[in-house]
């Protein structure tokens, strides 16, 4: 046998002795992945739930920054319009609508409202004529009926009233000459701008003015006389007239003249027509043009 030595006596493994290299991890190493297991992909250092927002606030700030305007056109355009809005549009359009005729209405009804101030004093004045007239031919009435009670002889009262009223009536239809106090109108065109309808215009003023009898370059005016536009003239109940226009005129004439001469009136129209008006006051007009008594053709007496 051999002999045992110290040095042949397998020495002790101290306590808590290290591990072998290849069984002891190194410190720092990642751990061997585990046979069994997939790899887990490594993670990003940044957090995930940080880049949709940072996107967002880029995306925001790319886009181009729109005015109060801007958005509000935006709004509005296209509409969205339901079907209950169209029908309480529709509504309110029906009844807008109804809201202006009644208004429109309202204010035709009275013509005066929109009226010019001189056009409210031609108005005026003229009012003022016809009611002065209205009260003259009431008085003459009332005269005349106080003479028939009062006259010993009424007959004869009676015929010399009709004689007199035949005679005024026959003055009205021109059958009749007749002078007096009153006015000569004298129209000059140079250059042929004056139409018909202006002098229809001025002899309606002259009659509105209380105008008795009226006698145009040799033609006598009647209720129905009426004017028309010839070649190179102007016609007056199918006759032609040649300018200057002459209008003679038995009336007032401290109410002819101003009626002629109100702002707006008929000479300031004339005058823009580049036409020239004079009006001059005579104390004796003689209206002498006469016009045929024309017989009824049907009508007679209910007397005879």
């Amino acid at each position: 046998m051999r002999p045992m030595s110290t040095n042949d006596n397998p020495p002790e493994e101290p306590m808590g002795s290290e591990l072998p290299p290849q069984d002891q991890p190194e410190q720092g190493a990642q751990p061997e992945a585990q046979p069994d297991r997939p790899a887990q992909p490594a993670r990003p250092a940044e957090s995930t739930e940080t880049a949709p927002a940072e996107a967002a606030a880029a995306a925001k700030a790319a886009e181009p920054t729109q005015t109060g305007r801007q958005r509000l056109a935006e709004g509005l355009w296209p509409p969205r319009v339901s079907r209950a809005q169209l029908i309480v549009a529709l509504l309110l359009f029906v009844l807008g609508l109804g809201l202006a005729i009644q208004v429109r209405s309202n204010s035709d009804s009275s013509a005066l409202r929109g009226a010019r101030q001189e056009d409210l004093v031609r108005i005026l004045d003229e009012l003022d004529g016809r009611t002065k007239r209205l009260e003259d031919e009431k008085q003459q009435l009332e005269d005349q009926r106080k003479e028939l009670e009062s006259s010993s002889n009424q007959a004869e009262e009676a015929r010399r009233q009709t004689i007199e009223k035949e005679r005024q009536l026959g003055i009205l239809a021109g059958t009749v000459a007749a002078q007096g106090p009153g006015i000569t109108l004298k129209i000059t065109d140079p250059k042929g701008q004056v139409q018909s309808d202006q002098l229809l215009d001025t002899l309606q003023e002259l009659r509105a003015a209380g105008a008795e009898a009226i006698q145009i370059n040799g033609v006598r005016i009647v209720a129905g006389s009426f004017f028309s536009d010839e070649g190179g003239g102007i016609g007056i109940d199918g006759k032609k007239i040649a300018q200057p226009y002459e209008f003679k005129v038995i009336g007032k004439a401290q109410d002819l003249e101003p009626a002629l001469n109100i702002p707006g009136g008929v000479v300031q129209t004339l005058e823009k027509e580049q036409a020239n008006v004079a009006v001059t006051r005579s104390a004796k007009i003689v209206v002498d043009a006469l016009r045929a008594a024309k017989q009824p053709d049907y009508a007679r007496s209910s007397s005879s």
